[in-house]
């Protein structure tokens, strides 16, 4: 079933085969675990939101347009019931989103002694610098650069998760990038 497309499993289960659903939930739960996991920073809430995520999965999919990728309906439900969550729970304020596990490789670098090391510091400090100026964005940058340089999204992938055109998300893009320039210098 690896070679059958999110789309045609989708449509599968519409038809009655139960184990299409099976097969997609397998598929994403890892991915959207993380995705989740990168919004609450707790895993025990990341968990929770996952399973939130597929019941409204299960519940919606005679909904869901083939017209566009499954894997892009999937993510925006993900999105809208993290945000929804992290509303709900005060959990962390958006600010405090972050794009990478900066103290982890913190801690990796301070246990590793090597060469290399001092590279790696200056590596990190880098990532530090911006990832605090990614943070200090508006909203509407912040989640466009999230998806596109972390998560590998194309920009026609990133418009139809957020419903808006591919032209208005590629000038959010270059607005974004422009500000993180000059956020770092």
């Amino acid at each position: 079933m690896n070679d059958i497309t999110d789309e045609q499993l989708a449509a599968d289960y519409l038809k009655g085969d139960k184990q299409a659903l099976n097969f997609l939930i397998k598929r994403y739960l890892t991915p959207i675990f993380n995705y989740a996991l990168s919004f609450t920073k707790d895993p025990a809430a990341a968990e929770d939101l996952t399973q939130e995520v597929f019941i409204k999965v299960w519940k919606k999919i005679k909904k869901f347009d083939s017209r566009y990728k499954f894997k892009n309906w999937l993510y925006a439900i993900a999105k809208n019931t993290s945000l929804d969550y992290l509303k709900k729970n005060q959990a962390i304020n958006f600010s405090a989103l972050n794009l990478g596990d900066d103290n982890l490789l913190f801690e990796n670098l301070i246990k590793e002694a090597g060469p290399s090391a001092q590279e790696k510091l200056e590596s990190t400090e880098e990532s530090i610098m911006v990832n605090s100026a990614v943070n200090k964005l508006p909203e509407k940058y912040k989640k466009i650069i999230k998806l596109r340089y972390r998560e590998g999204y194309k920009f026609r992938e990133i418009a139809e998760i957020f419903k808006e055109s591919i032209e208005t998300i590629k000038s959010r893009n270059r607005r974004a990038l422009a500000r993180l320039k000059r956020l770092i210098k």
